[in-house]
Order: C-alpha cells, then structure tokens, then sequence
C-alpha cells in the first residue's frame, strides 16, 4: 500500500447490552416434542415479531457469547431460539422467551441434532468440534459446566407444549416412529 491509497478500518461492531452463558445449559428438546414449537403453531407472523425483538434487545449481538452478527463466525446473522422451562415428571415444556443467538451458540444447545449432523456428514467433523469447543470455552470462562442431560420420567405419550392453557402433544406415537423419521427417511 503506498501513502496515495486510502487505508480502510472496519468501524467496531456495536457492543451486547448483556450477556448469558448460563443459556448454553438449556437442554436438549425431549424427542417427544421434536417438530412442535410455537412458531408452527402461533404462526410465521408472530415468529419473525418475536425473533426481531429479541435480535434488537441486545444489540444484534448473540445472548451468550456477546458476538455482533457481523462477527460471528459461520454466518452474519442471528438465529432465534425458544427457551423452555421444562417439567421432566410431567412431561411439560413452557416457552419462557425467545432468545438471539449465534450460529456457533445455537448449535451448541442442540448438540443433540449437531451430532445427528455431523455423522450423516452433513457438517464436517471439524466444524463440529469447533462449535462444540466454542460453547465449552463460554461455559468454562463463565465457570458454568453442561449438566448430564436429566433422563425423563414422564412417559412418551404424557410429553407436550403448552402454550397459555392449550397442550400439543408429540407429532410421533413412539421411539421408532420418531427414529423412521429422523433417521431412516434421511438415509
């Protein structure tokens, strides 16, 4: 570069107004409740208010790790994600609120569905060890650990979302229904 050509600085990426690792603790979805989530039900609508507000709250920066949007790692935008609280007697699982996060972050709290991934080779390995490695290092910074995943109680056929007073149950009868569709259909 000589003294005629213009240098460029990239203008700083806005700052989070928070951050919260304790949210790569969340749990992995029970299987009983893959494929039923609020925005399927309330609507797209309603999703991309909700999504939108939760991208703005915090600066377009992820809730756990803090990262810009255009800083992140694997894409430059924010994905949103329902945050449950979850009832393993019952079989219950309540939307608390919808939170943004990274690519990297939200991958990491569904290590579950990364894994399926990354042995149907859908993602390469060192991509999965890179996300995985990147939500292990927020934990530990945070001096969080990632719990065993609590085994369920509640039966098969007891799981459901509730939204307001309303129930939707499983999608799938069993196990193996929910194993042909996962798994045997994606060969």
């Amino acid at each position: 570069m000589n003294k005629w050509t213009p240098s460029y600085t990239e203008p700083p990426a806005p700052k989070p107004k928070f951050t919260r690792p304790e949210l790569l603790l969340h749990p992995n979805i029970p299987k009983p409740l893959h494929g039923i989530n609020p925005r399927t039900i309330i609507g797209e609508e309603w999703w991309d208010i909700q999504r939108h507000k939760a991208y703005k709250r915090n600066n377009y920066c992820c809730w756990a790790c803090g990262v810009h949007k255009s800083r992140a790692k694997y894409h430059k935008w924010l994905e949103a994600h329902e945050y449950y609280i979850y009832d393993y007697v019952k079989g219950e699982a309540k939307l608390k609120f919808i939170v943004a996060l990274c690519y990297s972050c939200h991958n990491f709290i569904h290590s579950g569905r990364l894994t399926a991934m990354q042995e149907r080779c859908e993602i390469s390995e060192n991509k999965y060890k890179d996300i995985m490695t990147h939500g292990l290092k927020i934990l530990k910074d945070a001096g969080l650990q990632k719990p065993i995943p609590p085994s369920s109680p509640a039966k098969w056929e007891d799981w459901h979302l509730r939204i307001g007073k309303k129930k939707y149950y499983s999608q799938f009868k069993n196990y193996e229904e929910w194993y042909e569709h996962y798994y045997e259909r994606k060969g």
